[in-house]
């Protein structure tokens, strides 16, 4: 008789562990956040390696990827990007690039960013993902997620996501002077946008993450192609849309109801690490590869017809990788800021809010 109770004392302790563990694992499944991409070469984890484009668009070949992967991945770093980083800080894997071949898992999210990306059809066309046919690919998922979970678990899933965009900034650097002003320009980009952001909406998504853009005329490649100076009329469109699009998001929130965001100040983060790199950390606010003034031309790896380059020893002595690109070094400090960083330069909530808090926390 002890035996018989000492054996059911067992089956019962382990039945409750067991059942403690599943409940821990619907907890779990429960408070899920996954990460969701939207974007252009700044955000692109490897979609434009199955794409047919040029290599301007590109990264799959050395030095990118050298420090971290230690091998190509098709981001345009020496390592990590800004997704990267902020999936490592909300506990997820690495978010996979949607082109990816093989069986897709899309609980943790995707990355739908391809570089050389616009908000506009136009930018690029051809040779690029653009912005609409990214939210295209995301209404895929979205029926995907919802055959493979049921109609429920999938709007659960796609309510709690962040989505992430960083999309525009190669719309301005190809605009056509001729084309229309400036501020209907500007005005065309952001409502790709805020389009953008309605047809997530509708899918379920609430929780979103925008970046400024960063001062465009300051980048090593510009910088060459002017004696070594910003050219202030490129950064000037990228001034326009930051003024116009927190307006615009203001708008979005009265409408749909429920939209919460985090808007990353990405013009002044750059700026500042322009103007004084020593106190980020750096060495220079030039680029570690490439070649000429400020290693600004975009030759890095030798394979954009130009050959000649140059590759420095420390990616994370320089601000840029590359003439357009970050280093890991920079990308991981804009993620910190994105991530916890305060009211002044992410707003009204940061990415750690955007993930950890419940609706009744906002």
């Amino acid at each position: 008789c002890q035996c018989i109770c000492f054996f059911l004392s067992v089956v019962f302790i382990f039945v409750n562990l067991i059942s403690c563990h599943n409940n821990k694992i619907e907890l779990r499944h429960e408070n899920h956040v996954a990460l969701f991409i939207f974007g252009d070469s700044l955000l692109d984890n490897g979609n434009n390696n199955y794409i047919s484009t040029i290599l301007d668009f590109r990264a799959n070949f050395w030095p990118y990827g050298e420090t971290f992967f230690n091998y190509p991945t098709g981001r345009f770093s020496d390592g990590r990007l800004i997704p990267d980083f902020i999936a490592q800080f909300a506990g997820l894997p690495l978010i996979p690039p949607y082109l990816k071949p093989g069986n897709p898992e899309f609980r943790n999210g995707v990355n739908f960013a391809s570089a050389g990306a616009g908000a506009l059809l136009e930018t690029h066309q051809g040779l690029v993902v653009d912005l609409g046919t990214q939210i295209k690919y995301f209404k895929k998922v979205e029926t995907s997620l919802r055959q493979e979970l049921g109609v429920a678990k999938a709007k659960n899933l796609l309510s709690k996501a962040v989505y992430l965009i960083g999309i525009g900034g190669n719309d301005y650097l190809t605009k056509n002077s001729t084309m229309v002003s400036n501020e209907e320009f500007v005005s065309m980009v952001i409502g790709n946008l805020t389009l953008a952001v309605k047809e997530i909406y509708k899918k379920g998504g609430r929780k979103f993450g925008f970046m400024e853009m960063m001062p465009l005329g300051c980048l090593p490649y510009i910088k060459a192609q002017n004696g070594g100076c910003c050219i202030n009329g490129i950064t000037q469109l990228a001034e326009l849309h930051n003024s116009g699009f927190p307006k615009a998001l203001n708008e979005l929130k009265e409408k749909l109801n429920g939209l919460k965001y985090a808007h990353y100040n990405f013009f002044e983060s750059v700026s500042e690490r322009l103007n004084n790199p020593s106190k980020y950390g750096f060495k220079d606010a030039t680029a570690c590869c490439g070649y000429g003034e400020g290693r600004g031309v975009y030759s890095c790896g030798g394979k954009r017809g130009i050959t000649e380059f140059i590759l420095c020893e420390n990616p994370d002595d320089y601000l840029f990788f590359d003439a357009y690109h970050f280093s890991e070094k920079a990308y991981r400090q804009f993620a910190k800021l994105m991530w916890s960083g305060t009211i002044d330069i992410v707003w009204p909530y940061n990415f750690k809010t955007l993930f950890q808090a419940n609706d009744q926390m906002f």
